[in-house]
């Protein structure tokens, strides 16, 4: 088992990095899944008897790695759940793009349907039967070369939202299979999610945790620690 990077953790909840191309939670793959790991560190950890609990609150596309917290019990699983549907929980992603937006700054609303054939998700158009309104803001930070490294803070929690909304406007993610112009033989994919602010389910304490990508491609090209570390 890939040894689990623990940021936080107390009674209530634990905050963990997942890895690129590890998937959120169990899948038809059958590969190891995050939430497996986080139950089997906290049983082993706490010497718990069974399974323990541990509550899925969110979820990253499995190519995409960072932050992500998860609930110690169902209380604070239904707190946390309610934070995500009322916009209270924020999260910010980085992402580097193969081309520059058309603006340094934008905010992009679409409706998105997945495409369970080709198992790809679409920009529709506003009234298809199975759209889903998928809304988030960018802003440039910077280019290097061909690379363009952007912040994005979504509005709402889309399958493949950043990948698709992104593509959408001529700027696929840095090795994008699914969504970019070329094939890439990269599995580092240009998304990562790099802060999450949220309220401690029992405490209300405010907490933001940071943490930047491995600098490794395409992270490298760009000095993370500084867009982490900004605004905290």
């Amino acid at each position: 088992m890939e040894k689990l990077n623990v940021l936080y953790e107390d009674n209530q909840i634990i905050v963990v990095i997942k890895p690129h191309n590890v998937p959120s939670q169990a899948d038809e793959s059958g590969d190891l899944d995050l939430l497996s790991m986080v139950k089997s560190y906290v049983k082993e950890k706490y010497n718990k008897e069974g399974e323990a609990f541990i509550g899925l609150v969110h979820r990253l596309d499995r190519p995409t790695g960072g932050i992500m917290v998860f609930a110690r019990n169902s209380k604070s699983a239904a707190r946390l759940s309610k934070q995500f549907s009322d916009h209270t929980l924020q999260k910010t992603y980085f992402a580097i793009t193969t081309s520059q937006p058309p603006a340094k700054t934008g905010h992009l609303v679409n409706y998105l349907k997945k495409d369970e054939k080709e198992n790809k998700v679409k920009i529709v158009t506003l009234g298809e039967y199975g759209a889903k309104k998928a809304e988030l803001d960018y802003k440039l930070l910077e280019t290097n070369g061909e690379l363009s490294l952007m912040q994005v803070n979504p509005m709402t929690g889309r399958g493949h939202q950043i990948r698709v909304q992104l593509a959408g406007i001529n700027c696929p993610l840095y090795g994008d299979n699914k969504y970019g112009k070329e094939r890439s033989y990269t599995k580092n994919l240009g998304l990562w999610a790099g802060k999450l602010e949220l309220i401690h389910p029992t405490t209300k304490e405010k907490m933001k945790f940071v943490c930047p990508p491995d600098d490794i491609q395409p992270w490298s090209n760009f000095y993370m620690q500084k867009y982490i570390n900004s605004g905290i």
